[in-house]
């Protein structure tokens, strides 16, 4: 099996794929959508979850209920600002193992706090022992308790590292 990658195709396809999909600004039209609802993950543990994310993340759990798709399972939401939510789901019984990032599936949830916020949660993720990897000086990757990775941006909504990308 040939593993080279050939670099000038790639970026001709991604040349190909800007001048044909990608409009201006001024001619984009307005999406269709009013925002991003909720993102759905798994937790293994309720309250480890919660802890993390509300105590050492500060996003307020919104609400939790049971899931509509399986007796006795919690879905339950943290706020991530902008009206937007970050969802879990456990699975009592079931096993589901440990989160495994995979081709095709979540490789990273990014979400943009202030750059003072983001410094304070840094030194928040240091006191909690969890181990992270420091990028660009305003993105940082951790995982969760269950695995999943997890990106702290600090620049604003619609940029990273400087480029306007919305």
């Amino acid at each position: 099996m040939n593993t080279e990658i050939d670099l000038t195709a790639i970026e001709r396809e991604r040349a190909r794929i800007r001048d044909t999909y990608l409009a201006a600004e001024s001619d984009r039209p307005e999406s269709s959508a009013r925002g991003l609802h909720h993102v759905a993950v798994l937790s293994a543990d309720v309250e480890r979850t919660v802890r993390f994310y509300q105590e050492v993340l500060e996003f307020p759990l919104t609400d939790i209920f049971e899931n509509r798709d399986y007796q006795g399972s919690n879905h339950f939401f943290f706020d991530i600002g902008n009206g937007n939510l970050l969802a879990f789901f456990d699975f009592p019984g079931l096993d589901l193992g440990p989160y495994a990032e995979v081709l095709g599936g979540l490789h990273h949830m990014a979400i943009s706090v202030e750059p003072e916020k983001w410094e304070r949660l840094k030194q928040k993720l240091d006191a909690a022992g969890v181990p992270y990897q420091s990028e660009s000086g305003t993105s940082v990757y951790f995982r969760d308790p269950d695995g999943t990775r997890v990106e702290l941006i600090a620049d604003p909504l619609g940029e990273m590292y400087g480029t306007k990308v919305l």
